[in-house]
């Protein structure tokens, strides 16, 4: 491809050259790996044999690039959750910008963290993947002339939870294409791995548990990713407040927790003093949330956090969840408390707050309304105002590159229409550059839901139970909102954002939760400079973009070199690229192509 593998180390490298901005460099072979997180053998997906994947480690403003061999035997995409890609959507790694990564090829990501920090994660964005895996962090520390908010940490700790199914991820994606829902998880995973055996009724012997080993009186940062498939989970460390500083690239206003609700695809970050004597370790738990608790036991994570001199196992029960599972209002309520901390500069010396939300006027608000799936043309799909997304054959922002029409249309609704029956659709919104849109999800399934929005930050100014009407802007949070790119919405419930139309391109608007999002609940957000014909606010396509759909006869012939033996390693023969491209597509089309 356009950048020769040797030109890509196996571990990040820092190389000062030509740009005022360093660059990290990664090379990476995303394949299956067997494992056995809850003593089932099953198919996980690895990059470099490993299973969670590597730590990004970077900071503001370096420039990331990423060499993928994809050494699957399906198509590949990587998206980094929380990353916004400035003036750069080619790299967002979504069906609507990207043509997917054929079995055996590889494909190069380059892009630049622009005035980011904070605590991020990439992972496979097609076919359900992230339910076997391919995930990671992103780190994006400060740069040393910008003052953080509190002092230097001992440590940073990375933790990924997440809820997990002993089937692969491909008896999953039957499961839903044939109208079943995926039922009960079999059980949550830190780090990779099963629970520590707390209770030898729930948790059989011989299963791997992960070890946080800390020295006592030092202060660790401890940044929480929510992997899973479906599953909003409660974070808790035995006997230790976690001071919450930081969530998707702000920092928050200081305050303690002994307990958190963290939801599909959220992120935060905690500074964790370990301040307890060391008599034995620690329960490190993450436990299913708005469930029936009897029912849901074993759906519990429980790691073990080792002082450097304790002396003994962790036993007696687990740390105390929050005490009524279904008390939705004690969760919406912390989660109300997460605020946007004004005085604290982030990427940049002013601080946070000289940005005021308030003040800019709204040009743009669409309703997003979620139910529980329905049956269109036969088969199970999920929808937002209606509409089950479909994605097409040739990706949005590449169709627009070559004038390709008809791939979508521009009329996606700003309301839920009124009596009109679900449908397939490929229909996205069209932002107006430099507006200020408000987005509301309405969530009127009884599942909790997470929304994410690739490219951007928005602010979270409101949510509340029962219907949103016109009168709820009147209980937005008009100072504080927090910044961050994936927000919960508890059922029956609604939860409102504010987002600056800056980065132009064509922007993924998604539900976190796997199921929701491989049944199409999803949109896109295209916003356009009209007076930029260069590439002042957005960059030329990349010289090693793929090409798929109605544009294969662009996309140059490359070998497959599979390294681990993946059995669709056979070469490609001449001619034959338009038509593995085009398999690509429509193995992860089809279960949404239009009747």
């Amino acid at each position: 491809m356009w950048r020769a593998l040797a030109m890509v180390v196996a571990v990040a490298a820092v190389w000062p050259a030509q740009a005022a901005d360093p660059y990290a460099f990664f090379d990476w072979d995303v394949g299956y790996v067997t494992a056995a997180p809850l003593g089932v053998n099953q198919q996980v997906i690895g990059i470099n044999g490993k299973f969670p994947g590597p730590i990004v480690n970077i900071s503001t403003n370096w420039n990331v690039v990423v060499n993928v061999l994809n050494d699957l035997d399906e198509p590949l995409l990587i998206t980094w959750n929380g990353i916004q890609h400035r003036k750069n959507c080619w790299q967002d790694g979504v069906l609507g910008t990207n043509c997917p990564i054929p079995s055996g090829w590889n494909w190069t990501y380059e892009f630049q963290v622009k005035d980011q920090i904070g605590s991020f994660f990439y992972f496979p964005s097609t076919g359900l993947q992230r339910a076997a895996g391919g995930y990671g962090g992103v780190v994006v520390n400060n740069r040393d002339v910008i003052s953080v908010p509190f002092g230097r940490p001992d440590g940073d700790i990375t933790i990924f939870i997440g809820d997990w199914y002993n089937k692969n991820h491909t008896d999953l994606r039957k499961m839903l294409d044939n109208g079943k829902d995926l039922g009960m998880p079999d059980g949550v995973l830190i780090n990779g791995k099963g629970p520590y055996r707390y209770n030898d009724s729930l948790v059989p012997a011989g299963i791997e548990y992960e070890t946080i080993n800390v020295h006592p009186g030092r202060t660790y940062r401890i940044r929480v990713h929510n992997v899973g498939t479906s599953t909003s989970l409660n974070f808790r460390i035995q006997g230790h407040k976690l001071l919450l500083v930081e969530t998707e690239g702000s920092y928050t206003s200081q305050q303690n927790y002994t307990n958190l609700d963290v939801h599909v695809g959220q992120s935060y970050s905690f500074l964790v003093t370990m301040d307890q004597n060391a008599s034995s370790d620690y329960y490190v738990v993450a436990s299913a949330r708005m469930v029936n608790d009897s029912l849901w036991r074993r759906v519990t994570g429980v790691a073990v956090l080792q002082y450097s001199n304790s002396r003994g196992k962790a036993s007696g029960p687990l740390p105390d969840p929050p005490q009524d599972q279904f008390d939705k209002t004690f969760s919406m309520n912390q989660a109300r408390s997460v605020r946007w901390n004004l005085s604290a500069g982030a990427a940049r010396p002013n601080p946070q707050g000289s940005f005021r939300y308030s003040s800019i006027n709204v040009t743009q608000a669409y309703l997003l309304r979620s139910t529980a799936p329905v049956e269109i043309n036969g088969k199970r799909r999920a929808t937002l105002n209606g509409l089950s997304y479909s994605p097409p054959e040739t990706p949005l922002r590449l169709a627009d590159a070559y004038g390709v029409k008809g791939v979508y249309s521009l009329d996606f609704p700003e309301r839920p229409p009124q009596g009109a029956p679900p449908k397939m659709s490929r229909s996205i919104i069209n932002g107006t550059y430099r507006g200020f849109m408000e987005l509301i999800f309405q969530n009127n399934d009884t599942k909790m839901q997470s929304y994410h929005m690739d490219g951007y930050a928005f602010f979270v100014v409101g949510m509340d139970y029962g219907e949103w009407t016109e009168d709820s802007r009147g209980t937005y949070n008009k100072g504080d909102g927090v910044a961050r790119s994936t927000v919960q919405v508890y059922p029956g419930a609604w939860a409102a954002v504010l987002v600056s139309l800056d980065n132009v391109g064509v922007w993924n608007v998604r539900s976190e939760n796997l199921d929701s999002w491989y049944l199409g609940q999803e949109v896109y957000v295209k916003v356009v400079n009209p007076e930029d014909t260069g590439n002042k606010t957005e960059m030329f396509i990349p010289d090693n973009a793929l090409y798929c759909g109605q544009l294969h006869k662009y996309q140059k012939e490359q070998t497959p070199h599979h390294k681990m033996g993946t059995s669709a390693a056979a070469v490609a023969r001449p001619g034959a690229v338009a038509s593995r491209m085009a398999a690509a597509m429509l193995l992860l089309v089809g279960a949404a192509m239009l009747a």
